[in-house]
């Protein structure tokens, strides 16, 4: 069981520098997040995307912003659950919280902060024959392992940044890559495209474009992808793995069950200090909702710091804030 004080559900750019919040007033903390990496949308959908917004910056690059803020919380040295979806909660005697993941992650914190973004992502799921029955035996949404498709037969779908840069870098790890694309051109970058191409020519990769997958099937693993392309031909193909990659959705998940008040699929809260109407429970960033409510990450940023300093209370009972700041060992604390 890991013990901290408090988890936050989300490790997006508010999740983050929630941390680096905490960090000041001497309170632990351990994050959760669906997705394999931090950062968020910021990472999983617009890496390169810039942002204007930001305090100092008259434009950040998005995973520059996010490498900024794990370089902030550093010092502070938060917990990572990565890949993980959070399943349940239970309140415990004391009124602290057991948190569980997806995963049988277990996490014992004072306080929770859900700082979900839009809510956990869970992928789009194409209309293949047979998808959802080979989860888990050859079939993923995501690469969290890359070591793992090894020497392996690899299909890939999507048109996208992600199954593009997927593709190139499979290519000298895999046994054999496929990449099945419904089109003859990618919404992804050019020069990314442009890579996807030169491999194709060399032979590198198998590109099957004007197709899509139309089942799939195996003895207890994924062992066949069928494509059907335009012209309704179907060919059948030897796979060990697909990673259909089609863009993520996000929801509320699990957390819609935990009797908090919602408002349009976000979470209502108390703008004194972003409390929700369950104790202990918080809730920052665009999964949060009240009059006049932006959803922009310097207002999450905001959020954050007024969340710790109430949640102090609950991880420091018997301890006034102090708002001396000084440094130790050229780490910010208060």
């Amino acid at each position: 069981m890991i013990t901290t004080d408090l988890c936050i559900i989300g490790a997006g750019p508010v999740g983050l520098f929630a941390v680096f919040e905490a960090g000041l007033l001497k309170m632990r903390c351990h994050l959760i997040d669906a997705l394999p990496q931090v950062g968020g949308q910021l990472s999983e959908i617009y890496p390169q995307k810039p942002i204007y917004d930001i305090p100092g910056y008259p434009a950040v690059n998005a995973q520059t912003l996010v490498d900024n803020l794990m370089e902030q919380i550093a010092p502070f040295n938060p917990g990572f659950t990565l890949g993980e979806r959070v399943d349940g909660l239970e309140k415990q005697p004391d009124d602290s919280y057991i948190v569980t993941t997806s995963d049988g992650t277990v996490v014992h914190c004072q306080v929770v902060v859900i700082a979900g973004g839009l809510g956990c992502f869970e992928p789009r799921k194409p209309e293949i024959v047979n998808l959802e029955r080979f989860e888990g035996k050859g079939v993923a949404y995501m690469v969290k392992n890359p070591e793992q498709l090894r020497d392996r037969r690899v299909v890939l779908a999507g048109g996208g940044d992600s199954a593009l840069d997927w593709t190139v870098f499979l290519a000298d790890i895999a046994k054999e890559v496929t990449l099945v694309h419904r089109s003859d051109t990618f919404r992804g970058a050019p020069d990314s495209a442009e890579k996807v191409f030169h491999l194709a020519s060399q032979g590198k990769i198998n590109l099957v474009l004007q197709s899509t997958i139309s089942s799939i099937n195996g003895n207890g693993h994924l062992q066949e992808v069928s494509i059907t392309a335009k012209d309704k031909s179907v060919k059948i193909i030897e796979a060990d793995n697909l990673i259909p990659l089609f863009g993520l959705t996000p929801k509320l998940g699990p957390i819609a069950d935990w009797g908090l008040t919602i408002d349009k699929a976000a979470i209502s809260v108390n703008t004194t200090d972003y409390s929700t109407n369950v104790d202990r429970i918080y809730a920052i960033g665009d999964i949060n909702t009240y009059p006049g409510k932006l959803k922009l990450i310097l207002c999450g940023f905001h959020e954050a710091a007024l969340m710790c300093q109430s949640a102090f209370r609950h991880v420091h009972p018997n301890q006034k804030l102090s708002f001396k700041y000084t440094t130790v060992n050229g780490v910010p604390t208060f």
